[in-house]
């Protein structure tokens, strides 16, 4: 009795060796196929992605299939200051590792500047003007005070000295010069505030909330284009901060950079 259940036992045993060996040799074989195709499509290769700032689109997409990449325009705006259809922004950034055949969106300089509305800004205070001025993309330009009952109350906007009303069609980026009331039998004084150690669009703003203006923006060697000035820190600025009184409107001239060594500790 106990000779017939060991032998019926066997076969049972030699099917399940079988089966194990049939599913390790699978395994095995679905391991080689992966790895053989990971090296195949190079799936698990990661690529370097250039900086394609400033180059046209035509050179960008040669660059881009030089490295295994793509490129495609998403994005355009508008700056005076670098090359119509030149890269200003890419994404991914330069330096990021991407598989290869990866599209790298690109913004690129406008062929033709944007255009935008002109507001009515007469009768609002100055800060109230120069938030408006930037929501609608444009750049406020020169604060000319005038005896009035109202200090810094806008009484007039120009463009290239002449009166420019509101509901016009005008290039973003353009700058809006103000006519500003200041009233003598008032404290018509401001500071000026340190702005040494601010980034550019920082600190001109924060002058313009002090009523006063930009009388040289002056940029040193290291800015090359249009991303450095953006990216420049104020290494020098005249006159010097001070709490003694200055008069509205009065100028200041800024100095920067982009060198390290040329920037203040803040």
């Amino acid at each position: 009795m106990s000779e017939k259940t060991q032998k019926k036992g066997i076969p049972g045993g030699w099917i399940i060796r079988n089966l194990v060996t049939a599913v390790v040799i699978a395994s095995l074989l679905i391991v080689g196929a992966m790895v053989f195709l990971n090296i195949a499509t190079k799936h698990n290769q990661e690529l370097i992605v250039p900086d394609f700032t400033n180059m046209t689109v035509a050179e960008a997409e040669a660059a881009a299939a030089q490295v295994g990449m793509r490129v495609e325009v998403t994005d355009s705006v508008y700056a005076k200051r670098i090359r119509k259809g030149a890269v200003r922004d890419q994404n991914p950034e330069p330096g990021s590792k991407v598989k290869e055949g990866r599209r790298i969106s690109l913004t690129i300089n406008a062929l033709n500047a944007k255009k935008v509305t002109m507001p009515n800004l007469v009768g609002l205070s100055m800060r109230q003007a120069l938030a408006e001025l930037q929501s609608r993309g444009l750049v406020l330009g020169k604060l000319i005070y005038v005896q009035d009952m109202a200090t810094n109350n806008v009484l007039r906007q120009l463009k290239g000295n002449r009166e420019f009303p509101p509901g016009k069609t005008v290039e973003a980026d353009t700058e809006i010069d103000l006519v500003v009331g200041l009233n003598p039998e008032t404290d018509a004084s401001t500071y000026v505030p340190r702005v040494v150690g601010k980034m550019y669009m920082t600190a001109v703003d924060a002058l313009h909330k002090q009523s006063l203006n930009i009388k040289t923006l002056r940029f040193d060697d290291s800015v090359k284009d249009y991303e450095d000035s953006l990216n420049a820190v104020v290494y020098r600025q005249s006159p010097e901060a001070s709490q003694v009184p200055v008069t509205l409107g009065t100028d200041v001239s800024l100095y920067l950079t982009v060198d390290p060594e040329r920037i203040p500790s803040r």
